[in-house]
């Protein structure tokens, strides 16, 4: 009989490591995934704050261009007359052209 007591004793303490291992891996596993969607969160964040910190920087930043004189003249120029169709000359024929050496 003091087996019998014994191996029901043996038996919870089994258990009762069974679950407290059982306990902690799940919880190594919520604090795994936590860390995994802080760091998501984050890495976005840091991305997100590099864009647009690059995007300010050069619309209303210094990095915005400095504005330059325009080539286009200030006043509108008077319209000039076309000029004059000139005639086509003659066009060559074979015999004309020089072969290629």
């Amino acid at each position: 009989m003091a087996g019998k007591g014994r191996d029901t004793r043996e038996a919870r303490e089994r258990a009762r490591v069974y679950q407290a291992r059982r306990q902690y891996h799940e919880g190594q596993s919520r604090r795994r995934r936590r860390d995994n969607v802080l760091a998501a969160v984050l890495g976005g964040a840091v991305i997100l704050a590099a864009v647009g910190g690059q995007v300010a920087y050069f619309t209303v930043g210094p990095g915005t261009p400095e504005p330059s004189p325009s080539a286009t003249p200030t006043t509108p120029a008077e319209p000039t007359e076309p000029a004059p169709p000139t005639e086509p000359g003659p066009t060559p024929t074979p015999g004309d052209i020089a072969p290629t050496p």
